[in-house]
């Protein structure tokens, strides 16, 4: 048995199949036994080789070996002779299997064991195991015979039949092999219900193609038979032993099974036994091939064969209609049919993406690959093609042109104006359009929920309608099959009984269906047995965004148990059965969508009470439709009765099938083609649609095409347009001289929830062509433009996934010069899948097919066209609210932040008070809370809707404003329109020990800790940011220690900066740049907190800092109710942030990425994930991994962070330059901003194949691409953007293989690529300098090959060898006298230096000339300005308001830094003395931007500086007078350095100023010199240390 149980045998019923005259081919249920005995009898020999594969060997190999051995001992007693030897060998499974190696190491392992010539081999496996096998017998011996035991329905129905053998080679598959018929092909059937569902999908693409070129009856079984087949292989539960082996134990589903494999089966023997060799006829098994073959190249092994043969067939059969062969009848049962079975039909199917993710199948490459099909003839392709279901156009593959191929295979469409054409428009056209959506889809969900059968002709056979059959099936609603060759539907309706589906009914982008089909659901009573508890209902991520929100609110008030799954009011959704659709009042919002309407309307015959709906909330929208519905209803026998104001009466029953029902032509579908003959001068006839029609379109032609100008003649049954002669109708294309022609459509308001908002889509695209148009309340306004004055876009008109977008531009197109790309153009198939067709066959517009996506390797290689991941331009100027607990800082924090982005400040509550005209605490004193609650709402909503307060503003709230729904209403829907709420969050203690002391505001009569429990997930569900205010200490009164304030404000600073994205605190990731490579620094710890003073060291020289939220790890005292797990993180960030200015990578790695986060828990992941969004983080790793749903969710939310998507190949799946790796490329591609991936490295082969693949993508987004492991080391040394280090004082490495900055500075420097460079100061006397000690010190610290030495020189000529001559000169120090003389030597000084008027430092830098060639520059700058900005203004209390008054002393060179200093920082009065007053005076002539005084004496003047520099020299001795240090306290910084503390400083430093040290500035403006040196962060506080432990010596 093949299901390994040891039962007595019986003698199976089994069905044979002839081939080459030999009936080989057996078919039945459970043969193991029947096989050995047939090839022991049969087929003797003294030895038999079994080979399978080690999943197959774990199921079924003990079960062959004991079968074997019963058998042969029974026939070896009856006829006396010596039992034959089996042998059996395991291989691993897969395609490599398939080698000369394998073939190799059998061969061998024979001949060891003395197996000869008289020896059968036995192949049970699927393809690769077959192919293999039959090669070694074909060549062990010079050809033995082997027998064929396929386990896989691909290797049933295909490779197996045919006696094609073969093993892959490096330079293909299947290159070396022979033709070596089987002996036997045993097929037992059994072996498919150990098979995974996408494998028996994977055969079922073989078994349709063969029904499709060969016997429609045999394609009939397929299409009628899909649950009973699927349920054959799937589901077999059987408690009967051996069940299917004899007839009388056969299911009927199981011998529908076998009967579809016997017949594809029997085609392939047929086809092989009359063309063993492939001369023409076993060529027609190629259907589907062809092209199948072309895509399978690109996306194997993400892709199945038969998967890709699916989508093969499908274009095949597109290719054949489009050549007139085929009708779109028998394109749509090809696309149902496979469908079912769970095959994709399209590139764009959503099976597919999720395998391959957003991987392009460019036309090019498709075409190349086909190129080499042995089908071909010469360079001419043939492709089988389909004259109907069952028959092909020719009894062997057609020639076809490659224009018309690649027509079909490209997802863009190039329409090319009529005008143009040699032939010029077609005069008369006539046609008729396809069936009706809208009627279809309606009479679809009627029929079904009807009792009796109903043969449906004319129906549409589109999207759409294909999704709701197949909703109406997985519902059981009723039976369908097809007649007349797919003509008409046959529905057996099941009058209203419904199952909950095992899976989720998916609709792709149909709206009609989605809104029909969520009533629908409503009607299940109850789950019965259904695997599921609820029914779910999901559509694309466009379907996702189309709101239904009235109509589940309506379905919910009614009773009906419904959960939006991710957004509320919108798919998906579940229904959970609640005894069925209740009925009654029910009162609807119908000014959205009548589709809402008729979802109801349609469902009600079957409520549990007579329903009366109540249409509310202004004007119906689109009343004809709803009358449809109703006349629908109507005919099948409903009654509904209309009543006033808005209310229809519905009575319960049930709808009753009439024998026939033709659908109505689509009225919509028919303006199109109408239009053209209006745009083109032409005259067209639609045979199909008249005045009689059920469809508010069909008075198109009259109500809007005559008035314009066209000739209309309208029967009952036709339309005939014939446009004027000039083509001037359209509303983009009118035109007469000196008018505006402007034509306004309006009452179309529903169009902004269809497929997409086709008004804004209509003004964007039109805008493109050079029309000018505007969106009005309820429609559009367009500006009419002369033809030749059209202007294609280049880019092409994207569509939106909307056939109603494709069709209207592609009817403009017509007569656009010069062609236009109509993008995505696959959507036309919702409603008109021939549209292309007929456009160019019927209406006579020229069309070629394009692909703007890029090629295989190219960069951004992703479907469709190179995506981008930036979100869209926000606006960051709409008003921020502020919401968090009393005594948190709302109003102090709230105020800084509105001068810090230069808004105005407003105080919900005081604007309260203001309009209420009385206090809060006299209005609750009076009304109460609830009262309040309600008014501090309608406070909050004025304020964000009022054109004054929505903009440029800072809006406090008060701690309770989240106490209602309704205000929290209010703020959610804030921030899904774009705006920003943030919550400020201080440590709860600190907030109690504050409050305390504050007695005026009244509380709830509870504790705050309550308060706050309550609060903080109301808190968090209301914001989209937020900022944790952590300060360490408080001081007496609960008031926050003045340092940790000035902290607090600094950081919220930088977070406000960074989310309004004035300063986005980001690496420069400049390709080339100086500084290369980028790095960020990996933390380890558990806790930030426990390495505070090893933090600075540990970022020396990163560009940024990685939080591993991961492996944070929250101790045990600071679990309780006041810290939870996301607080904890949130301090976490914010220590962080006070510690190092760096931006921070926010990272959760998950367990299956290398990192400690659950691989389960994609909630909690992208939870966290949101959070570093909230507090601003620089970079957010995502992990391309997860759900394309969660991903795409959290990067539309995103703000300013950058997205590293990112994929960590810890299982070795994908290695470097495989299909796999480039298809998680792409969707890294797709969603980040950098791309990050990485990869295990077991030998520097891995690392050569990285650096192909990093080169390969040279022109594509920022790429982090590294290796794992010790043997991956190199590639981190070669990576540049972005390398994750470690650093020793780190307790542990973040990864594998990970380097410090120093290691990887150091390889790359013996790797000749970070050469030695040579830095020096210039000037006398420069003996004493510190320079050199500062800038070794930071060189050694980050490892950098750099020496810095001293160039003594009067003369700066005798520095000129070193600037000019020396490879390795990076830069120098410039000091007294050389500071303007060295000047003459540069070819750019900056504009610091300029007004300075002097040069301290010079750098290297190349630029590339008009050739391209890169020439080395030599830069000035002056950094004196820089050294005392940097440590002046962060001793401010505020450097955003700085103070008003400074004062420089002295009017030598380094006083002109000084000016410029003040300038920069914003300090608008500058007082300047000198003892020699006309230098001042002549000083401040050279800063005339500067508002500058010169002081004639100190003693005198009045003056009151927040800021003094002195530049005088230290043995002055100055001092001012004791006046100058009244007021508000200031900082002086003493600009001489010998000695530290100079007279001036003591001084001041008495008066209770901050004190800057001249040797402080010296250092600071060496650090600014280090940075523009080597484009690093300076080790600061190392070479601080150095530099004052030498100055102290």
């Amino acid at each position: 048995m093949a299901n390994g149980t040891t039962l007595a045998p019986v003698v199976p019923d089994v069905s044979k199949v002839s081939i080459l005259g030999s009936e080989s081919i057996i078919l039945g249920f459970h043969l193991t036994n029947y096989i050995v005995r047939d090839v022991l009898t049969s087929i003797p020999a003294s030895n038999y080789v079994l080979v399978t594969d080690s999943n197959l060997a774990a199921l079924y190999l003990q079960n062959y070996v004991d079968c074997f051995n019963e058998v042969s001992r029974e026939l070896a007693l009856k006829s006396g002779t010596k039992e034959p030897r089996l042998f059996t060998r395991v291989l691993p499974p897969g395609e490599l299997t398939k080698s000369r190696k394998t073939k190799d190491e059998i061969e061998d392992w024979l001949l060891s064991n003395a197996v000869t010539r008289d020896t059968c081999f036995l192949a049970m496996g699927g393809g690769v195991i077959g192919d293999l096998v039959g090669f070694v017998a074909a060549t062990f011996m010079r050809g033995v015979p082997f027998v064929q035991i396929p386990t896989t329905l691909l290797a049933m129905v295909d490779s197996s039949i045919g006696g094609k053998t073969a093993i892959d080679t490096p330079a293909g598959k299947n290159l070396i092999g022979a033709f070596w018929q089987p002996k036997r092909i045993f097929m037992d059937l059994v072996f498919l219900q150990s098979l995974p569902e996408r494998e028996f999908a994977n055969g079922m693409a073989e078994v349709v193609k063969t029904a499709a070129i060969w016997s429609e009856p045999d394609f009939i079984k397929l299409e009628n038979g899909v649950d009973a087949i699927r349920e054959a292989v799937l589901n077999n539960n059987s408690t009967i032993p051996l069940q299917g082996a004899t007839l009388a134990t056969r299911t009927e589903a199981q011998g529908l099974l076998l009967d579809v494999i016997l017949a594809s089966a029997r085609v392939k023997a047929h086809v092989v036994t009359h063309d063993e060799r492939e001369g023409g006829l076993r060529g027609l098994l190629n259907f589907g091939h062809s092209i199948g073959h072309g895509i399978e190249a690109l996306v194997s092994p993400l892709m199945l064969h038969g998967e890709c043969v699916a989508i093969g067939i499908m274009k095949e059969a597109e290719l054949s209609r489009s050549l007139g062969h085929l009708s779109q009848v028998a394109v749509g049962r090809l696309a149902r049919c496979l469908s079912s079975y769970g095959l994709p039909i399209s590139l764009d199917d959503k099976k597919v993406k999720e395998r391959i993710g957003n991987m392009h199948c460019h036309v090019d490459d498709i075409m190349e690959i086909m190129k080499v099909d042995k089908k071909n003839q010469g360079d001419k392709k043939r492709i089988v093609l389909l004259a109907s279901i069952g028959k092909t156009l020719e009894p062997r593959a057609s020639v076809v042109a490659d224009t018309a191929i690649q027509k079909i295979l490209a997802p863009e469409q190039l329409v090319l104006p009529v005008t143009e054409s040699p032939s010029g428009p077609r005069k008369q056209v006539s046609l008729t359009t396809p069936g009706s959506k809208s009627i279809s889809n309606r009479v679809l969900l009627i029929a079904a929920l009807a009792k009796g059968t109903v043969r449906i002709t004319n129906l549409l056979h589109s999207d759409d309608t294909q999704y709701m059959l197949a909703a109406l099936q997985h519902l059981g609603a009723a039976d369908f099959e097809w007649e007349d060759n797919g003509d008409t539907l046959v529905v057996h309706g099941k009058g209203g009984k419904l199952n909950v589906p095992d899976k989720e009914l998916y609709v792709g982008n149909a709206g009609t269906a989605s809104r029909f089909l969520t009533t629908v659901l409503t009607l299940i009573p109850k789950a019965n047995d259904s695997k599921a508890t609820a029914a779910v209902l999901t559509g694309n991520a466009r379907m996702k965004q189309r709101p239904i929100a009235p109509l589940l609110e309506a379905l919910k008030a009614n009773g009906a148990k419904i959960q939006s799954i991710e957004k509320e009011g919108f798919l998906p959704i579940a229904v959970t059965p609640n005894g069925g659709f209740k009925g009654g009042r029910i009162e609807l919002a119908a000014s959205i969508s009548s589709q809402y309407v008729s979802s109801i309307l349609l469902c009600a015959p079957y409520a549990v009470e007579p329903v009366e709906l109540v249409l509310t909330g202004g004007q119906v929208i689109s009343q004809p439709y709803i009358d449809m519905t109703i006349a629908m209803m109507e005919s099948f026998g409903a009654s509904v009765e209309r009543l006033a104001n808005n209310t229809y009466k519905i009575k319960q029953g049930m709808y009753k099938n009439p024998s026939t029902y033709v659908v109505e032509s689509d009225a919509s579908s028919a303006t199109y083609p109408l239009a053209i003959a209006a745009i083109t001068g032409t005259t067209c006839t639609v045979t199909s649609i008249g005045s009689n029609s059920l469809q508010g379109d069909a008075s198109f032609a009259t109500k809007v095409l005559r008035p314009m100008g066209c000739t209309v003649v309208q029967t009952e049954t036709t339309t005939t347009v014939t446009g004027p002669p000039i083509a001037s109708v359209l509303a983009a294309v009118t035109s007469s001289p000196g008018t505006e022609n402007i034509t306004r459509i309006t009452g179309i308001a529903n169009q902004r929830v269809k497929e997409c908002n086709r008004i804004a889509a209509m003004v964007h695209e039109l805008t493109k062509f050079g029309v000018v148009s505007s969106e009005l309340p309820d429609g559009i306004q367009v500006h009419g433009k002369s033809i030749k004055d059209l202007k294609a876009p280049t880019e092409g008109v994207h569509c939106y996934d909307d056939h109603r977008i494709a069709m209207s531009f592609s009817v403009l197109s017509s007569v656009v010069p010069q062609g236009t790309i109509i993008q995505e153009k696959k959507c036309v198939e919702k409603t008109w899948p021939t549209w292309w067709d007929d456009l160019e066959g019927k209406m006579g517009v020229r069309l070629n097919g394009v692909d703007l996506g890029k090629k295989r390797g190219q960069t951004g290689n992703v479907l469709g066209r190179v995506s981008s991941s930036s979100s869209s331009k926000l606006d960051h100027s709409r008003s921020i609210v502020i919401i968090g607990m009393r005594g948190v800082g709302k109003t102090t924090l709230g105020q800084y932040a509105a001068e810090t982005l230069g808004f105005d400040f407003i105080d919900v509550d005081h604007y309260f008070e203001a309009t209420e005209k009385t206090t809060i605490f006299d209005f609750i004193h009076t009304w109460g809370w609830e009262k309040f609650r309600v008014k501090e709402t309608k406070a909050l909503q004025t304020l964000l809707s009022d054109p004054k307060y929505c903009r440029n503003y800072v809006i406090s709230c008060g701690g309770g404003i989240v106490e209602t729904a309704e205000s929290r209403a209010v703020l959610k829907e804030y921030c899904r329109s774009g705006g920003k709420v943030l919550h400020l969050v201080r440590d709860l203690e600190q907030v109690i020990s504050f409050l305390n002391r504050d007695k005026t505001r009244p509380m709830y009569g509870e504790d705050m800790l309550g308060v706050w429990k309550r609060r903080r997930p109301w808190y968090r569900e209301a914001c989209n940011y937020e900022f944790v205010a952590y300060a360490k200490s408080q001081v007496e009164g609960g008031w926050v220690a003045p340092g940790d304030w000035l902290a607090v404000k600094r950081d919220l600073q930088r977070f406000l900066l960074f989310i309004t994205g004035r300063h986005t605190n980001r690496v420069d990731l400049t390709p080339g740049r100086v500084g290369l490579p980028s790095t960020f620094i990996s933390l380890t710890m558990k806790d930030v907190r426990s390495s505070l003073d090893k933090l600075v060291e540990i970022c020396e020289g990163a560009d940024a800092i990685e939080l591993r939220v991961d492996l944070l790890e929250q101790p045990e005292h600071q679990k309780n109710e006041l810290t939870s797990y996301v607080e904890y993180v949130g301090e976490q960030l914010s220590i962080l942030r006070r510690v190092v200015p760096l931006p921070i990578v926010y990272t959760v790695r998950s367990r299956g990425q290398g990192g400690a986060f659950s691989n389960e828990d994609e909630k909690g992941m992208f939870e966290l994930l949101q959070w570093g969004q909230r507090w601003g983080c620089e970079y957010i790793d995502v992990e391309i991994g997860w759900s394309t749903a969660a991903v795409e969710n959290f990067i539309d939310a995103k703000g300013e962070s950058k997205i590293i998507a990112s994929w960590h190949d810890v299982l070795q799946q994908t290695p470097w330059g495989s299909t796999a790796l480039e298809a998680r490329y792409a969707t890294a591609d797709k969603y980040g901003d950098i791309i990050k991936l990485v990869g295990v490295a077991s030998s520097m082969a891995d690392n050569i194949a990285l650096e192909e693949f990093r080169a390969s993508k040279a022109d594509g987004k920022n790429l982090i691409a590294i290796n794992m492991g010790a043997a991956g080391q190199l590639s981190r040394v070669l990576n540049e953007c972005l390398t994750p280090i470690t650093h020793p004082a780190l307790p542990a490495k973040a990864a594998p293989g990970q380097l410090s900055l120093v290691e990887i500075n150091t390889t790359r420097h013996l790797l000749g690529l970070l050469p030695s460079k040579k830095f020096w100061l210039i000037g006398t006397p420069i003996s004493h300098s510190m320079s050199p000690t500062l800038h070794n010190t930071g060189f050694q610290a980050l490892g950098l090959p750099y020496k810095y030495g001293l160039l003594e020189c009067h003369m700066v000529e005798y520095a000129e060898d070193a600037l000019m001559n020396d490879a390795e000169f990076g830069g120098a120090s410039v000091t007294i006298p050389h500071k303007l003389a060295i000047m003459k030597y540069l070819d750019k000084v900056s504009d610091s230096a300029k007004a300075i008027g002097a040069v301290n430092t010079v750098y290297v830098r190349y630029e590339e000339d008009a050739n391209g060639t890169k020439r080395r520059k030599l830069y000035g700058e002056n950094t004196d300005y820089l050294g005392i900005i940097r440590r002046v203004q962060p001793l401010m209390l505020d450097p955003t308001n700085p103070p008003e008054q400074g004062l420089v002393l002295g009017s030598g060179g380094t006083a002109r830094a000084a000016l410029y200093a003040m300038h920069k920082m914003g300090i608008n009065k500058i007082f300047l003395w000198n003892r020699t007053a006309d230098k001042a005076h002549e000083l401040k002539k050279a800063f005339p931007q500067c508002d500058i005084t010169v002081i004639e004496s100190l003693e005198t003047a009045a003056v009151e500086p927040g800021v003094i520099i002195s530049t005088v020299p230290a043995d002055s001795n100055i001092e001012l007078p004791e006046r100058f240090y009244g007021g508000i306290k200031g900082i002086i910084c003493d600009m001489a350095y010998k000695p530290r503390r100079t007279k001036l400083l003591i001084q001041a430093d008495r008066k209770g100023w901050s004190c800057v040290e001249g040797i402080e500035i010296l250092i600071e403006q060496g650090l600014a010199q280090f940075e523009i040196w080597t484009g690093k962060h300076a080790p600061a506080q190392r070479i601080e240390d150095q530099v004052l432990r030498a100055y102290e010596l």
